[in-house]
């Protein structure tokens, strides 16, 4: 119930943001302009709302069930936020790139807070869930900020002629390409200094390990050599996807962590 509130959430944010971004889109990607054209204004509002309602209603569930209302905090907080980011903080300067990947990543601990509040853990599991989620919410965050960046690279043109100041726009491409790949590389290092400990677990973390190094760890330092490379839209739409799969494959590694917790 929590996920479907939060890809609820998610893909309420997606609305508004075409919402307010109807004109840059109409620069940057005419192509995919859906708002007045596919569905009216109007439409992506109620659209908008419903899900946030429903996204509200499952977290009000959630909370009941447990007794709390930690969800329900946490649910409106996105919304809240998502909402100020797409109406005030996506064209300012670093503000709304931290704050997208804080709530990207915000939804592995909140996930947590659930299983741990409904009890009937083992201390040792805990501890595990703890740790897994510390180490999942930086690869989301981290992740999540170098995307963020490459998108606003890919939408400098329309966020120029609105009025943005997002970094690419103040600091200039080549800065901005710079931070991305310190981003990657901060990513790569940390997961590379795992792996050792991985395969001193035994066999179970070993498969993690030859899992990441294949699918998370090699792919980042692709998208890392191609960052530097990239000049025209295509190629920063491109890296975009890639990073989305690199952010799939970081998820589908979750996997292997009841394995390694049982």
């Amino acid at each position: 119930m929590i996920t479907a509130a939060y890809m609820l959430v998610a893909a309420a944010g997606y609305v508004i943001n075409d919402y307010f971004d109807l004109g840059i889109d109409t620069v940057n990607k005419p192509d995919k302009v859906f708002i007045t054209r596919g569905i009216s204004r109007g439409g992506a509002l109620a659209a908008y709302v419903l899900m946030n309602v429903l996204a509200a209603g499952l977290g009000c569930a959630v909370s009941w069930q447990l007794g709390g209302w930690a969800p329900l905090y946490c649910i409106f907080a996105c919304i809240v936020l998502l909402y100020f980011y797409s109406a005030f903080f996506k064209k300012r300067f670093l503000i709304g790139n931290i704050l997208v990947a804080g709530i990207s990543a915000s939804a592995v601990p909140v996930l947590a807070l659930v299983e741990g509040d409904a009890g009937g853990i083992f201390p040792e599991t805990l501890r595990y869930m703890t740790i897994y989620t510390v180490l999942y919410t930086g690869f989301a965050f981290i992740l999540s900020f170098a995307r963020e960046l490459v998108k606003d690279l890919e939408d400098a043109e329309g966020d120029r002629r609105y009025g943005g100041r997002t970094m690419p726009i103040v600091l200039g491409a080549r800065t901005a390409h710079w931070i991305v790949a310190g981003a990657l590389l901060s990513l790569i290092g940390v997961l590379a200094a795992l792996q050792p400990v991985l395969w001193a677990q035994g066999s179970n973390t070993s498969m993690l390990s030859l899992y990441s190094i294949c699918l998370i760890i090699l792919p980042l330092g692709w998208i890392l050599l191609k960052v530097f490379g990239a000049r025209a839209v295509q190629d920063y739409h491109r890296l975009s996807t890639w990073i989305k799969l690199v952010m799939l494959t970081g998820i589908l590694s979750m996997l292997f962590i009841q394995f390694m917790i049982l």
